[in-house]
């Protein structure tokens, strides 16, 4: 299998697990990838259910916007995913969801703070909120790149969530703890607030999680399970 069809199959997979496990419903939110090796990207077609995707339903883009292959429109949100692409290196794979906790925040612009170990660990702080701009404009792009400064996350004004990481599972794990890490947020402030964590913690946890986490530790602390 070619590294297209590859790349293709796991935003595919991806999709239907973001479906699965009620991070969007229906066509919202989009899902892409860098293709490795390429200059390219692979991202989701625009208003086409994720349980019915096939690979070749994905779309491979230049970095321009230009389709190189595939024969779907892509997600309108071309420009929100090629201005992250181009502006953060580190960025491998984006997720875009609409769930329901995180979308709650958004509606309201407000953050969610840096109070949960797993949040501060995989976003890298708090989960900051973006300056609303329509869908599918520059302007997005362009306001999600400044409130996604130095970390992996970012609340949507008045749309939905996005998570971005070194890869597909990852970027989709910091969609998940996000919208927990909302939930949680949201409960808090119902019995008394939400402590955050200092700032030399949140340095601490996110270190460790980028240098030791997983089965890199051999010894020395533990944060997670």
């Amino acid at each position: 299998m070619d590294q297209l069809m590859k790349t293709r199959k796991k935003v595919v997979e991806k999709g239907i697990e973001m479906l699965s496990t009620n991070l969007t419903v229906g066509t919202w939110g989009n899902i892409s990838c860098r293709v490795p090796g390429e200059d390219y990207i692979a991202i989701t077609p625009t208003g086409m259910s994720y349980d019915t995707l096939v690979p070749e339903d994905i779309v491979i883009l230049d970095f321009r916007g230009i389709t190189i292959n595939g024969t779907r429109q892509p997600s309108i949100e071309v420009p929100l995913h090629l201005a992250i692409y181009n502006a953060r290196e580190d960025v491998q794979a984006i997720v875009h969801t609409h769930s329901a906790y995180a979308t709650a925040m958004a509606v309201a612009r407000r953050g969610i703070p840096g109070a949960v170990e797993d949040l501060v660990q995989i976003v890298g702080g708090n989960v900051r909120v973006n300056e609303y701009a329509l869908p599918g404009t520059e302007q997005l792009g362009i306001n999600t790149v400044k409130a996604m400064e130095g970390r992996n996350a970012v609340l949507l004004a008045n749309h939905g969530m996005l998570g971005a990481g070194r890869d597909l599972d990852e970027a989709f794990r910091v969609c998940q703890i996000v919208e927990k890490s909302a939930q949680i947020t949201i409960f808090a402030q119902l019995i008394g607030g939400v402590v955050e964590l200092s700032p030399d913690d949140i340095d601490g946890m996110r270190n460790f999680y980028l240098e030791a986490y997983g089965q890199k530790l051999d010894k020395g602390m533990n944060l997670t399970s």
